[in-house]
């Protein structure tokens, strides 16, 4: 168990000097920081050298979902051409970095969640209050994905197409589809930047790859 012990100490020192040394170096290359050469989408930048950065505790929506064009749009808006600091920056469960993006004093990550185009995603950086704050400002205005052309409790386009389609997160993605009668159904929220949908029959959710709810009743 010690020579384990051991090793497990060594791997870790050695991937802690090996990320200092690469931070170092990129100090010491880009002293000025990046130059953005083009936007992905709403969270995710590229920047000389062809290197993706994305920005850490923020999720924007799918480009084809609603409000994935305006979060791109909004962001290329604030970084386009800038040059940007990188600061407390990870790798996420993809292996992709990410990180705290400045222009400026400017945190982009906060504007982004401002904008209301981006989801605050929670994580521990010591702008977590702020980007939190942000989120709750956001909300509270209905602006973006939190306004009514994302969330929605009735399909006032298509008042007879009335089955939400629900992608649950705390089951893996699982899709649930509620109809008018469903124990859930009043509270349930259609959120249109996550890919959740609307449907006029049962027969196009299932054929979408949704399930009836265990609480619905025929």
């Amino acid at each position: 168990m010690r020579k384990i012990g051991k090793i497990l100490i060594g791997l870790i020192l050695s991937i802690s000097l090996g990320l200092n040394w690469w931070q170092w170096q990129e100090k010491k290359n880009y002293p000025d920081g990046y130059k953005v050469e083009g936007v992905i989408d709403g969270d995710t930048l590229v920047l000389e050298g062809k290197a993706k950065i994305r920005l850490r505790s923020a999720d924007a929506p799918e480009l084809n979902f609603c409000g994935g064009q305006e979060a791109k749009a909004y962001l290329e808006k604030l970084v386009s051409g800038q040059r940007i600091q990188i600061k407390e920056k990870i790798m996420d469960l993809k292996a992709r970095p990410m990180a705290l993006v400045y222009v400026g004093n400017e945190l982009v990550n906060q504007k982004m969640i401002e904008s209301g185009w981006v989801k605050y995603h929670s994580d521990a950086t010591s702008q977590r209050k702020n980007l939190k704050a942000a989120q709750a400002l956001a909300r509270e205005k209905a602006i973006g994905i939190w306004s009514e052309q994302c969330r929605q409790t009735e399909n006032k386009e298509k008042p007879e197409c009335n089955i939400k389609g629900n992608i649950d997160d705390n089951a893996r993605g699982r899709k649930i589809y509620y109809y008018p009668g469903c124990a859930q159904y009043n509270f349930t929220v259609i959120e249109k930047n996550m890919g959740e949908e609307w449907f006029c029959t049962k027969e196009k959710a299932e054929d979408s790859g949704y399930a009836k709810s265990k609480n619905c009743r025929d």
